[in-house]
């Protein structure tokens, strides 16, 4: 039996760490900066070095994301205590003031949720089950929101981690915040391992998690580990691959006891599930595959070694068992981490070279030490000296007081503080690496920004932004102070799914975001960062229109005031068009002029004209999608067109053809989770029902059960209330965005009339 005692309060390593991609147009201002650059001009290669190996082979970057709810911030919580990062364990919703260190917001220690993503950094000392030798792994995390209102900062974080811990409720399960976190993982490529948190709760069922890992998320997925008891006799673990048992004991679960002793009371259950891991390593790793099918039995490191290859190539993830709330099994996860997901170098990073044309193939970066900078801006945060950004170094090293070149505007800033976070604090440092994570102060950019020494034209690709989904009018209660704008460009710049414009016929401020919880964190942020007591008006939904068929245009705008006239002729065609998987773009504009009917220098206003009335539609006065705008033919006149005339003559052709092109009103469409307990299951159901709501999966467990039902959002205003008035206040429900879909005639009717009385009004 070998007791393992958690490293804590020991000297940190002195470096730190997190991973991916944008397209940027000042290529040539870059270039003429790059001879200003100290850095040398970049070799064909750059390998990495003993030296660069040796520091990254012991290096990870995780995440941790979850289903609202799930245990992250909990989980996260133990981590650090067990690393020796923090010296005292803090609940989420705990009795003391403190609350968990990643929640540093008093937003999020009020409401017990996470709202903004926090980084941090920790060591954590691992024995090798094979021969003993320990290792010590530099682990930089990133706590993410499970609300689905948040979901931008999962994006970003994600969009730069090597790998991450998907966590799952031992009772809920596969929740719909989990199936798009595996969404979003799937989409930056990024390994993980699964954790199945709750294991103390009644209910707690980890193989039917397991299975639904395998059925609804289609991923390969194996248990690591058999639980010893269930519930509240919840004690430890049988770790499957090197066939041992782990328990937690001591105060707060900081000893960690080894056992070669398998309790007979799971041997059975242990030699079970290490033969379906084995069968299911078969599947996707050739070794263990070969031996399975020579009917050999591999070794535990063999296991061990697949189980690897298998998660880095994203075929597979090992499911973890435990209880963070119960302080079990914490550890064997940290373990999981260091040995299972990558170091930076095991992955392919790529950025695109702006000097050579879009479809030239991406240049990989290598993350060694000497070769040029490559960092992304992938998070900003109005910090206590000015803005705070968060930047991945992918290659090359960052120093204080360095020069670095911004490659989408092409300006040349210098690194005035360098710090790492520990949450809301932060450390200063002299110089970060590549592979690791760090904050600047003082440097002006947008979320998504490439950052170079000026001696390469390398850029990298940004992370994915949802269009958000409601809207409300606001104002300042009383007097507008500058505060109220200061406020809004700061959320604005921080948030790129917060958006906010001017609506120009109310003259109101419109805030624009993913949920109401959304929206109404930033009202009250106002209010007690920047002491604004704001109004707001009644929910907006984000409706759209759209055509249903191809509507041909001929439009001639033509004017005489006495002076020279406009003159301007277009033809050519709308058409509806689906939404690009890859691009996201579901509007064109093509143009297929030939002869010079129109001279190509009014092109670009034709297109800026198509945009500009994509912008309003006629029907409800909500922006268009789903548009190819194909031009033609035309005319010109030599004295009176002119761009001008080409734009109003663009936006007269398309009006006239949506009108002809059976123009339709969409609405957004919610996948909604409820999960209530099983006795008011009619109640909701019957709720879902008077809301026009489509149910698409329901499921009964013990005596709770769970529906989830496509809703229009437009039907989703108090459901919270109902539903609490219907289950007692035992029921909730989880919401995130869908799709658009045609709204009901009667609906396309009402808004239709309520848009033309706000015209006549107007005039």
């Amino acid at each position: 039996m070998l007791v393992r005692r958690c490293s804590r309060f020991t000297p940190l390593l002195p470096t730190w760490r997190p991973h991916r991609w944008r397209p940027a147009s000042a290529a040539a201002a870059v270039k003429a900066k790059a001879s200003e650059a100290a850095a040398p001009p970049p070799s064909p290669q750059h390998k990495l070095t003993e030296k660069d190996l040796q520091r990254l082979t012991f290096q990870r970057n995780i995440g941790v994301s979850a289903h609202i709810d799930s245990g992250k911030t909990t989980l996260t919580e133990r981590i650090l205590f067990y690393t020796g990062r923090i010296r005292d364990i803090h609940e989420v919703r705990g009795r003391d003031s403190v609350g968990a260190k990643m929640d540093s917001m008093d937003l999020e220690r009020e409401k017990g949720i996470t709202i903004q993503s926090a980084a941090t950094f920790c060591d954590w000392e691992t024995t090798d089950p094979a021969n003993g030798s320990k290792h010590k792994y530099a682990v930089n995390i990133i706590d993410t929101p499970g609300h689905v209102d948040f979901t931008i900062e999962v994006e970003r974080a994600l969009r730069v981690l090597d790998g991450a811990i998907l966590v799952l409720c031992a009772v809920a399960g596969v929740q719909s915040q989990t199936t798009t976190v595996d969404r979003q993982m799937r989409r930056y490529g990024v390994p993980r391992i699964s954790f199945v948190n709750k294991l103390d709760r009644p209910g707690a069922n980890p193989w039917r998690i397991v299975s639904q890992i395998r059925s609804k998320l289609r991923m390969p997925a194996a248990a690591v580990q058999v639980p010893i008891g269930v519930e509240d006799g919840f004690k430890g673990v049988v770790d499957l691959v090197y066939w041992r048992s782990i328990y937690n004991e001591g105060q707060k679960g900081i000893d960690v006891v080894i056992s070669d002793e398998i309790p007979e009371s799971v041997l059975a259950l242990a030699k079970e599930k290490r033969t379906e891991l084995i069968e299911q390593l078969a599947e996707v790793d050739e070794e263990i595959g070969e031996l399975f099918l020579l009917d050999e039995q591999p070794s535990n490191d063999q296991i061990a070694a697949a189980i690897r290859r298998s998660t880095i190539g994203l075929k597979f993830t090992p499911v973890f068992l435990g209880s963070a709330i119960k302080n079990t099994a914490v550890q064997p996860l940290l373990d999981g981490v260091c040995a299972y997901l990558p170091n930076p170098a095991e992955l392919d990073v790529v950025a695109h070279d702006t000097e050579l044309p879009v479809t030239a193939p991406p240049v990989p970066l290598s993350p060694a030490a000497a070769a040029p900078l490559v960092g992304l801006a992938f998070k900003l945060e109005e910090g206590r000296f000015g803005q705070l950004t968060y930047m991945r170094v992918y290659q090359g090293s960052l120093k204080k007081s360095n020069l670095i070149y911004n490659a989408r505007t092409g300006k040349k800033v210098k690194v005035p503080r360098l710090v790492r976070m520990h949450s809301n604090e932060m450390e200063d440092i002299d110089s970060i690496g590549p592979g690791e994570i760090c904050a600047i102060f003082g440097v002006e950019c947008s979320s998504g920004d490439t950052f170079t020494d000026g001696s390469t034209s390398f850029s990298m690709t940004s992370m994915f932004v949802p269009e958000p989904v409601i809207s409300l009018a606001i104002k300042a209660n009383g007097i507008e102070s500058p505060n109220f704008s200061r406020a809004l460009n700061r959320f604005q710049k921080e948030d790129p799914t917060f958006r906010v414009h001017i609506d120009h016929e109310s003259k109101e401020t419109i805030i624009s975001g993913m949920g109401e919880l959304h929206l109404e964190i930033y009202v009250e942020r106002m209010r007690r960062e920047y002491n604004v007591d704001c109004v707001t008006g009644k929910p907006r939904v984000a409706f759209r229109e759209t055509i249903t068929k191809r509507s041909p245009f001929t439009y001639v705008h033509k004017k005489q005031t006495g002076g020279a006239g406009q003159y301007a002729k277009v033809e050519g065609f709308i058409e509806p068009m689906e939404m690009d998987p890859e691009t996201g773009k579901d509007i064109a504009f093509e143009n297929l002029i030939m002869g010079g009917t129109i001279p190509t220098n009014y092109i670009p206003a034709i297109e800026k004209g198509f945009y500009e009335a994509m912008e309003k539609g006629t029907l409800t006065g909500n922006p268009i999608c789903g548009v190819r705008f194909v031009l033609q033919d035309g005319a010109f006149h030599a004295v009176d067109s002119s761009e001008l005339a080409f734009r109003n003559a663009t936006i007269g052709a398309f009006r006239e053809a949506f009108r002809a092109a059976n123009a339709i009103v969409l609405e957004p469409i919610m996948k909604v989770e409820v999960v209530a307990p099983g006795e008011f299951q009619n109640n909701v159901i019957g709720g879902l029902n008077t809301r026009r709501g489509t149910i698409v999966d329901s499921e009964v467990r013990d005596d709770e059960f769970t529906a989830i039902a496509d809703v229009a959002l437009n039907d989703m205003f108090g459901y919270s209330n109902q539903l609490r008035g219907s289950t007692q206040g035992k029921g909730e429900f989880s919401m995130e965005y869908k799709m658009h879909a045609p709204a009901m005639s009667h609906l396309q009717m009402e808004l239709e009339e309520a848009y033309r009385k706000t015209l006549l009004l107007k005039k």
